[in-house]
């Protein structure tokens, strides 16, 4: 080979590696700049103002009450409605009594209609309504998941029915504003291996399935926990 030929092939071979070069360089950097926009994003997530990232982003009530109760519900869950039914009205009273330190945890993942349902409760958190709300989402349970029953303005008359009536509710809901949020609880949930609803925690201790349709055997562990 002459050395014209040896010349311009090394320049060819240079010239492939270095683009090589920068194409890693390209992408990695692509890489990177993603990954800032993202966390940054995360770092941005609007949340209820009762809202408890050290609590897997729950919803928290009396945070100072000695016996501490997880609650992952999903508000399309039909054995979710059925528990509330049960027990529903019994966690509610210790929660506004003060008696325990309760953390709604709603996930999403059956679907759309779970999303807004979720966002739609947490829009009522800073009107104080968000227990209410809690209730008349289960007591207006559609009984087909995503069937486009629960639109937002649905969403809104539920939320006024239970006496979420502010403006800045519907705004809210109308908004999405804390649909983002929606995310980091059922991330915290997959960290929590919590992958079935109803899912509930007292004091770390999970709860047997079979109590939660059984009201006294409920109250049996409320008490264990150290409920009067």
């Amino acid at each position: 080979m002459s050395s014209n030929k040896k010349s311009v092939k090394k320049n060819v071979d240079n010239t492939n590696r270095n683009l090589a070069i920068g194409m890693i360089l390209f992408v990695v950097l692509v890489g990177a700049i993603f990954s800032v926009v993202s966390n940054k994003s995360n770092s941005h997530v609007s949340v209820p103002s009762a809202v408890s990232a050290a609590d897997g982003y729950g919803i928290v009530f009396n945070k100072d009450a000695k016996v501490k109760v997880d609650l992952w519900e999903d508000f399309q869950c039909p054995n979710c409605r059925n528990f509330e039914a049960v027990a529903g009205n019994y966690i509610t009273d210790l929660t506004r009594a003060g008696k325990i330190k309760t953390v709604f945890h709603p996930m999403t993942f059956i679907g759309p209609e779970s999303i807004l349902a979720a966002a739609a409760a947490a829009c009522t958190v800073d009107d104080g309504k968000f227990l209410d709300m809690h209730l008349a989402l289960y007591s207006n349970q559609p009984t087909k998941e995503n069937s486009g029953s629960w639109t937002n303005s649905v969403l809104k008359l539920i939320a006024s029915g239970a006496g979420a009536t502010n403006k800045s509710v519907s705004s809210c809901i109308d908004s999405g504003k804390y649909v983002n949020w929606t995310k980091n609880v059922e991330a915290d949930a997959a960290k929590q291996n919590v992958n079935a609803t109803p899912t509930m925690f007292i004091n770390g201790k999970l709860v047997d399935q079979a109590h939660y349709l059984n009201l006294d055997a409920l109250k049996a562990d409320f008490a264990a926990a150290g409920v009067k």
